[in-house]
């Protein structure tokens, strides 16, 4: 769990330097705010083409090779990054980092949840989204120290060296899930290596079996996202990644350039990113751990109507200082990044990974909308600007509302296997 963490603390700083960099970027090449926009655009492209292809590595060859693959991409485009003279070089190598970045999330929180018992997955599934925020947290303290000093070169540089040596030590580092690895007969051998090394016993003889999956798993892809009894609870979470999405991108591309549109420095345009991130934090461990306690319905709906109320009180109140952009963050990435966690409990172990996968790849067309919808509301003003934010979170608080099959809150009696 901790070393599918690192991976997802290197997804979330990459995914958030671009937002770091913009502003520095603009005074560099003498260029226009919008002309970003493009490069933004391309970005969630990747990550939604990423998101299918690494989800059905990972349920296909592994969550491993998935997570692997897409370390090192998003590695190797962005270090590359530093080497740009233009926008549509940045845009081409945005685009190959953005489908990393998009195949990291599903298979590093797949396996997550798939190396913990039933009773802790949402707990285990939750903190490992944790590290996106906390990425961005780090992205936002490298921004701080390393542009005024060192230029945004040497920003994309340190962000990418890290994952692309992590990339190449993780399948020497990680076991293969067990629960993926005992729907692959062909792969006996090393299902067996991995229960022995959890402490378990495996000869000749042994059965394995699955009995945390306790729910008929459909024969395909489709039937197991979209067929009866996953219909109504696929196409809400759908729902709800596209606006959860579209929010917190619009913060982690736009929110440095918006409190830069109202005057503020570079360091302190950097800062409301960071403490944006700092709040997400925060959120996220108190919304895991409600939902452990209570399941996710309340806590999950209470925190978008929370994300969508708080944006309209910042917009309303321009004098507050830039930490208080941390109480949205605390709502948002609450919510978004349970998501995950509800995503996990809705799917079978079959089609785990690629359910993850193709919910966040819809998500990530809100993540489109807000790449070009950012800049001219960041041109109309601040109010304008948090106002969208506050409409799609409502819109998460609708689609949550719709979920039927929600994590319930824990029965008493032992934990399941």
């Amino acid at each position: 769990m901790l070393l599918a963490a690192v991976a997802v603390i290197f997804d979330g700083f990459d995914n958030q330097l671009l937002g770091f960099a913009i502003p520095a970027l603009v005074k560099d090449w003498h260029i226009a705010r919008s002309a970003f926009s493009i490069v933004v655009a391309l970005g969630f492209v990747g990550m939604a083409i990423g998101s299918a292809l690494a989800g059905r590595i990972g349920d296909t060859l592994g969550r491993i090779t998935g997570l692997a693959v897409s370390v090192l991409t998003f590695g190797v485009a962005t270090c590359a990054t530093a080497l740009a003279q233009g926008i549509p070089a940045l845009a081409a190598l945005r685009f190959l980092a953005g489908a990393g970045i998009g195949g990291a999330l599903p298979n590093a929180t797949t396996l997550s949840g798939e190396f913990t018992p039933v009773s802790r997955r949402a707990m285990a599934v939750t903190m490992t989204i944790l590290c996106v925020p906390v990425g961005g947290m780090l992205g936002g303290v490298a921004a701080a120290g390393i542009l005024p000093a060192l230029g945004w070169r040497t920003l994309f540089v340190v962000g990418g060296a890290g994952p692309i040596l992590f990339a190449l030590l993780l399948p020497l580092l990680i076991p293969e899930s067990p629960r993926f690895l005992a729907r692959r007969p062909d792969r006996r051998p090393e299902l067996e290596r991995v229960v022995v090394r959890l402490g378990g016993a495996a000869g000749p003889g042994t059965l394995f079996q699955d009995r945390a999956e306790q729910r008929t798993e459909s024969a395909s892809l489709w039937s197991g996202l979209l067929g009866p009894g996953f219909t109504r609870d696929t196409l809400s979470l759908w729902l709800c990644f596209f606006c959860s999405l579209l929010t917190v991108n619009m913060a982690f591309s736009w929110l440095p350039s918006m409190l830069a549109a109202e005057g503020r420095s570079l360091a302190d345009s950097s800062a409301g990113l960071t403490y944006y991130n700092v709040g997400g934090i925060a959120g996220i461990l108190v919304c895991g751990g409600f939902i452990t306690l209570r399941g996710s319905r309340g806590p999950m709906m209470l925190c978008a109507l929370g994300a969508s109320a708080s944006a309209v009180a910042l917009g309303l109140f321009p004098a507050l200082p830039v930490a208080a952009m941390g109480i949205h963050g605390f709502f948002v990435n609450a919510v978004q990044s349970t998501v995950f966690t509800l995503s996990n409990h809705i799917y079978t172990t079959r089609v785990r990974a690629s359910g993850a996968a193709f919910a966040l790849s819809v998500g990530r067309l809100g993540s489109l909308v807000a790449a070009f919808s950012g800049a001219p509301l960041v041109q109309s003003g601040r109010a304008a600007f948090l106002d969208a934010l506050a409409v799609a979170m409502f819109g998460a608080f609708l689609a949550l509302g719709l979920i039927r099959n929600h994590i319930p809150a824990p029965q008493s009696g032992p934990p399941r296997p």
